[in-house]
């Protein structure tokens, strides 16, 4: 910054622009409470169907925090401003004060273009005699003077710099990004240079000192967006994959790190991944081309020339932790099969060059596994993103028209096969011959496969995996419930597919919970699409879509493919506890919805209410039916202390909404079909179905267990029994709760329905899995 431009400086357009942001803030502050309160929470409360359910909750719940970021990145605008505004002028009094201070010891400053000079004012017959004190003024006010300029030019830089780097964060809208002052801001971007300087070192001359730093900064900034930004652009795609792979190596690592810090590098793989997904929620043009660069070198060796791990391997292991942007992760997608296919020949045979061996680095380690394979940490990174997710698992792996496709199938039982196209999910699922690695013991991981079902999970549900569906998580769009159907079906096709793959059921069993709509019209066998002509079917397709209301898309299925597929969970316990529970949930908020006076008639399923009660109860009864078979088929098999896992299991279920009993199990999403409905789903105002939760784990414990004289589900009969019960409580609660006049009545209807229900599921198994069911 120039003399003259610091002393005549017109602060009054600053003034004025902090004056204008406070009152922005302010503003902001308000829109984002009447967007919360208002928009935000009545949309969630609101008569969502077809289109609007799809679209407009989700689009409001979006705006809504558009409003919160925008407040967000307006006060730190104006902090930073603020803060700015305020060291100017306070530069600037020095200056002009230094200035009067060498004026009064006839000094004169004068400045110009690039600089400024201080001379002298005595008279010219004086200056002959000038003694060493006043050469010395002269230094000191020009070191004075210089020191005040680059301090001010620090300050005005330093606010371009931050307010550059905030508005970059994000293309269209606004960041979340928030800073209480602009040194803060400053000094993050500041730590993000030391740090990638640190980084870009060979890692061979890292000292523990440099190692310490690199770990404690990356722990504290990790989730700093202005940071996370800066150290990745900076380090680089390909120095961020040299990095990590450089602790990696057993070639090539750096023994002192190895023998000091090798407990710590887990903490390292977090934090470093934390912050690169933390990095890639920034639109900068930086990030950009970091984004675009990181895909194109996935498939080349990290070291050049001198070979070593394929940049995908290194890249997936730092994707296990944090969320990546959506679009990063749907093109490192595509490229990352690209080169599966390239590797195995479209799937014909194994892919030996991600297989671990003596030599190969340990790339991963959070966890056993080695991180050879890098589609096990790509799919975890999907697991925390659900539409990257959904999109993946929906693309084409390879297509059936395709000369070198290797898969053939009988698709219409003809008994020939032919060529088929197979989606990511089909060949990952199906047909994929995963790397095998074991533990530290000499076990089987599976590792891949079971991060493969928390990324199934995620893409199916539109939530995170591990998490529960909560009134923010939009309905079910198409590309969702287009998955779940192939899940569905694969397993149905062949059960070994998950009953083989125990460690996948907790995942499957989630994803079930949260289609229970879509499952239980599916055990009705009504044509979801009935001919024009024929009114009867219609009508009772109608019916149905009242029944068992659904917000968003549905997904269809044949009866046989469900039962096959709930008789498969069944078999895992933490699976059928998934199901089980929220089945019954789902059973009792059905019952408090379709007995509730005030639904509009349009609504009812039937106008007859004994019609509506048996047809909830009956079908509820077919779905614990079908996964006591299940579950009976593993006691049989796997011997009788398996019962008390499953036991377990359910009972886990009891604190899982942080003490609201079954406010947590995943029917939220898809039973929104009114206001009264929504609550219900969303537990606001499931009173029924809290008594019936409570009466289920009240069941488990030891001493009402004891007393029962058998435990719940130890047999085909004592599971219905139990069935039975909570169903005619469910029933029993709804119709007190709404006045209807005989609560008995509407009982007795739930438990003779639930019975044939449930009787009726064994016989349906038999019939169509008799290969699968040994014993009812």
């Amino acid at each position: 910054m120039e003399l003259d431009t610091l002393r005549d400086a017109d602060f009054s357009l600053l003034d004025e622009a902090v004056t204008d942001w406070s009152t922005l803030v302010k503003s902001f502050e308000e829109l984002k409470k009447d967007a919360e309160d208002n928009l935000h929470k009545g949309a969630n409360k609101a008569d969502w169907a077809g289109v609007n359910a799809k679209v407009s909750k989700e689009f409001i719940g979006k705006t809504a925090g558009e409003f919160a970021d925008a407040h967000t990145q307006a006060k730190s605008i104006y902090q930073i401003l603020s803060d700015t505004v305020g060291e100017l002028k306070r530069y600037r009094r020095q200056l002009v004060d230094a200035i009067e201070v060498g004026r009064k010891k006839n000094l004169t400053v004068i400045g110009h273009e690039g600089g400024f000079t201080v001379t002298t004012n005595a008279p010219p017959e004086a200056r002959g005699a000038m003694d060493q004190d006043d050469e010395g003024d002269i230094t000191a006010l020009r070191d004075e003077i210089q020191g005040i300029l680059d301090k001010a030019t620090e300050s005005d830089n330093s606010a371009r710099t931050v307010l550059q780097a905030l508005a970059d964060q994000s293309e269209l809208g606004f960041s979340d990004a928030s800073y209480a002052d602009r040194d803060s801001a400053a000094e993050a971007l500041r730590r993000a240079d030391q740090l990638a300087a640190l980084a870009k070192k060979d890692p061979d001359d890292l000292t523990v000192k440099d190692f310490d730093r690199i770990n404690a900064g990356l722990k504290k900034y990790a989730g700093d967006e202005l940071f996370a930004e800066r150290f990745a652009t900076t380090l680089g795609p390909r120095r961020t994959l040299e990095f990590w792979a450089g602790f990696s190596d057993p070639h090539r690592g750096n023994w002192e790190l190895g023998r000091d810090r090798l407990d710590q590098f887990d903490d390292l793989q977090r934090s470093l991944g934390l912050t690169l997904a933390n990095a890639t929620q920034s639109d900068s043009a930086a990030m950009a081309d970091w984004k675009r660069t990181m895909i194109d070198i996935g498939d080349k060796p990290v070291h050049g020339n001198q070979g070593g791990p394929m940049g995908f391997q290194v890249m997936s292991n730092l994707m296990r932790t944090g969320d990546y942007d959506d679009r990063f992760l749907k093109d490192y997608g595509t490229k990352l099969m690209a080169t599966e296919r390239k590797l195995t020949g479209n799937g014909e045979h194994p892919n030996f060059a991600w297989r671990q061996g003596p030599a190969t680095p340990w790339l991963n380690r959070i966890g056993e596994d080695s991180g050879t394979d890098p589609l096990t940490g790509y799919l975890k990174g999907l697991s925390n993103s659900p539409d990257a997710a959904t999109d993946f698992f929906n693309q084409r792996f390879i297509s059936k028209d395709d000369p070198d496709n290797p898969f053939e199938r009988d698709t219409d039982g003809n008994g020939r096969k032919g060529k088929v196209s197979l989606s990511n999910f089909q060949y990952l699922f199906e047909e994929r011959d995963w790397p095998q690695e074991r533990d530290s013991k000499g076990d089987d991981l599976h590792t891949g496969q079971n991060n493969l079902a928390l990324a199934l999970e995620a893409a199916t549900t539109g939530h995170p995996a591990g998490e529960l569906p909560s009134a923010d998580t939009p309905a079910h769009n198409a590309g969702q419930t287009k998955l779940f159907e192939s899940i569905v079906a694969s397993i149905s096709d062949d059960t070994e597919r998950l009953t083989g793959k125990g460690y996948m059921s907790d995942s499957i069993g989630q994803i079930a919970s949260e289609y229970l709509s879509d499952i239980n019209r599916a055990a009705t066998d009504v044509d979801p699409h009935p001919e024009k002509d024929d009114l009867d079917a219609q009508q009772a397709w109608e019916r149905t879509k009242n029944l068992y209301p659904i917000a968003g898309s549905a997904a269809e299925m044949n009866h046989r493919d469900v039962s096959r597929f709930l008789f498969a969970i069944g078999q895992n316990p933490e699976g059928y506890a998934a199901v089980e529970v929220s089945q019954k949930k789902y059973m009792a908020d059905l019952m408090e919805y379709h007995l509730n006076p005030n639904l509009p008639e349009s609504q009812r399923p039937h106008h007859d209410k004994e019609l509506t009660v048996r047809s909830i109860a009956y079908h509820s009864g077919e779905v614990s039916g079908t996964l006591a078979m299940g579950r009976n088929e593993a006691v049989a098999t796997k011997g009788a202390d398996l019962d008390d896992e499953y036991d377990h299991s359910v009972a886990q279920w009891k604190n899982t909404a942080s003490g609201a009993i079954g406010l947590g199990v995943g029917v939220g999403t898809s039973f929104i079909a009114s206001p009264v409905a929504g609550a219900a789903a969303a537990g606001a105002a499931g009173t029924v179905s809290s008594v019936v939760m409570e009466e289920l784990f009240k069941d488990l414990e030891g001493d009402a267990r004891s007393n029962a004289g058998s435990r719940m589900g130890e047999n085909w009969e004592n599971g219905q029994d139990s069935n039975m019960k909570y169903t005619r409580r469910a029933a029993s609660e709804a119709a007190r709760a709404h006045g209807h006049a005989t609560p008995g009545d509407v009982a007795s209807w739930a438990e003779d329905e639930s019975v044939k229900g449930y009787l009726t599921a064994g016989h349906y198994m038999e019939r169509v899995a008799p290969e699968l069911v040994t014993e009812i």
